[in-house]
């Protein structure tokens, strides 16, 4: 299990676990629950690499960031 602090966005952490290169469980802590339930329970049993090019660079409102684009980058660190 993996615990990251994330930067420029609502949730505080992001908690996830990778298991032979497929995303198993992820959790926000913060933010917008609803949004990051969502995220999580379609992410769950993607491959890393899949969930990475899917969700980097992803942008939340006039911000250069978002949840999504923030696990992307913490899943990269974890690879």
């Amino acid at each position: 299990m993996y615990r990251v602090a994330t930067s420029g966005v609502c949730a505080r952490e992001i908690i996830f676990n990778i298991e032979e290169g497929i995303v198993g469980h992820v959790e926000f802590v913060g933010g917008c629950p609803g949004n990051a339930i969502g995220l999580s329970n379609m992410i769950k049993g993607m491959p890393v690499t899949d969930v990475i090019s899917r969700l980097k660079d992803v942008k939340c409102g006039s911000k250069n960031t978002s949840c999504p684009s923030q696990l992307a980058l913490a899943l990269e660190k974890h690879l």
